[in-house]
């Protein structure tokens, strides 16, 4: 008499469906839960592959405040803070164009660079405004004329300072429209891909008998 094997039930993969990365399976035994294959590949693709790790240089940046002012409060910000270093400048380092303008130089970058995307054109505008203001406090003399003749002549000699300042606001707010520009462009792109629709499929011709 013939004798039937027995074969021992094996689990056969589920078709349809990728299998879980190792660190989404576990370990047999250790008592915690396996984790869901997107949610891997969702850290998988947010940490940028296994081992990388961003530059400190990057993880500084992304630790400075980055607040999102409006025009308005973009100008404010440019101008008083440009009012309190041009005091300082004046009580502390006796009027010094060079301090000031390497002040105005920062502060224009980074008004330039906390502006809201709506209001980019207000920060190279407020800038140069907000270096008058300041520049009152710098110039020497006595009194109100004097204080307006020493204006005038900080205005006239530190112009290579007012110009850098307000080059560098041009500059941020530039590449930030740019990266903006392509950003739509590359959304608008992604969604005339989802839109296009599918070619036909020929029906198949019937056959002969």
């Amino acid at each position: 008499m013939e004798q039937h094997r027995t074969r021992s039930p094996q689990s056969r993969p589920r078709r349809g469906r990728a299998p879980l990365p190792p660190q989404a399976q576990g370990e047999p035994g250790d008592g915690r839960a396996a984790v869901p294959a997107a949610e891997s590949a969702a850290v998988y693709r947010a940490g940028g592959g296994p081992g990388r790790r961003m530059p400190p240089l990057v993880r500084a940046l992304r630790r400075f405040p980055n607040p999102r002012l409006t025009g308005l409060g973009s100008g404010l910000f440019c101008a008083a803070s440009m009012l309190v270093l041009g005091f300082l400048d004046g009580a502390l380092f006796g009027g010094s164009v060079a301090a000031y303008g390497v002040f105005f130089v920062l502060v224009s970058g980074l008004t330039a660079g906390w502006v809201r995307k709506a209001d980019l054109v207000t920060a190279p505008v407020a800038a140069p405004i907000a270096f008058a203001l300041g520049a009152f406090f710098v110039g020497a003399g006595d009194g109100l004329s004097g204080r307006l003749a020493g204006l005038v002549t900080t205005l006239a000699t530190s112009a290579g300072w007012l110009y850098g300042g307000t080059l560098v606001a041009g500059l941020v707010v530039a590449v930030r429209k740019v990266r903006l520009m392509a950003r739509k462009a590359a959304v608008q792109r992604r969604a005339g891909q989802q839109n296009r629709p599918e070619p036909a499929q020929k029906a198949p011709k019937p056959r002969r008998a």
